[in-house]
């Protein structure tokens, strides 16, 4: 089961034993990574996390608090001799970013890392296809150019009834295959045996979103859409509703606001202030309006699951 893991749920600054943006999805043993603020590879190490399995960094956008810790990532990934490919998706700026830290351009790298800089998308744009899920990417509205993240799983064939495919006369394991690629076979006397009398229907994919730093708006409801985990910009209480649209940011209110009208299964609060000791007081007012929602506890593997 793919697995959501919060590595930093900071705004800023470290603060309160919170730790700077950073997030992991899992997915049959390989990684995307979300942002990768200063003391990701710290919390790698915390959750037992293998960067030589990250096949993805993902960066929202290039406040340093979301994307300092990437220049060491890629340096310690090039001292452990790694040889699997990276890619590396942001924002403009990434790329000379990059080739201006010495030893994190990709041509200076042992393996192979492919940098796509790309303007935020005004709608969600498919930016990595891997075998198991797709990644898009859509605009949000923060300070500087931002983009949010959805992942999702392909639809999956439906389960085999094996115990009702030899009653029917299928015998050669050949014939089971191909009867969950969607081919009927011919048994031994003669039935035609279909897909459809054994397969049952196809298992819908399951996506999660991860959305921070950015005001409320269409960005955050498109990638939140229906998504069965989403992870969401929770900067500020409502008390501070004015700071947070005046520095590109959502309270928890509004953050459980997209996630009610966007049909969002499970919410994670996220980016939380430093004038904050806990996630208490968010928690209370987002509940009210989305009552399937917590402030994200970092080093914790959320399930990514449909929902009941």
């Amino acid at each position: 089961m793919p697995t959501f893991t919060p590595l930093g749920t900071a705004s800023a600054v470290p603060a309160h034993g919170r730790h700077l943006s950073a997030a992991l999805l899992t997915h049959h043993g390989r990684h995307i990574l979300f942002d990768c603020g200063e003391g990701t590879q710290y919390r790698l190490h915390a959750v037992e996390a293998s960067a030589a399995r990250i096949d993805v960094i993902a960066i929202t956008h290039l406040h340093g608090d979301h994307c300092y810790g990437l220049p060491g990532l890629l340096s310690s990934m090039a001292l452990q001799q790694r040889t699997d490919p990276l890619v590396c998706i942001g924002p403009p700026g990434l790329k000379a970013w990059l080739a201006a830290t010495p030893g994190t351009a990709p041509a200076d790298l042992p393996f192979a890392c492919t940098v796509r800089e790309m303007i935020p998308p005004p709608a969600c744009t498919t930016v990595w296809r891997g075998r198991h899920a797709w990644l898009e990417a859509h605009a949000l509205d923060h300070r500087v150019p931002v983009m949010g993240y959805r992942w999702t799983t392909y639809t999956r064939t439906g389960p085999l009834d094996v115990e009702r495919a030899r009653a029917l006369g299928v015998s050669h394991p050949p014939d089971f295959g191909r009867l969950k690629e969607g081919t009927p076979v011919t048994t031994d006397d003669g039935t035609r045996v279909r897909p459809d009398d054994v397969v049952g229907p196809p298992q819908p994919g399951v996506s999660c979103a991860y959305i921070t730093d950015t005001r409320p708006g269409p960005g955050s409801r498109a990638l939140a859409q229906r998504a069965h985990l989403a992870y969401h910009d929770a900067t500020f209480g409502s008390e501070h509703a004015a700071r947070a649209t005046e520095t590109g940011h959502s309270t928890a209110a509004q953050a459980a606001q997209i996630a009610r009208r966007s049909g969002t299964h499970r919410l994670l609060l996220g980016h939380l202030s430093a004038r904050y000791e806990d996630w208490s007081q968010l928690e209370a007012e987002a509940r009210r309006i989305h009552p399937n929602t917590e402030g994200a506890r970092e080093g914790h593997a959320y399930p990514i699951e449909p929902a009941d």
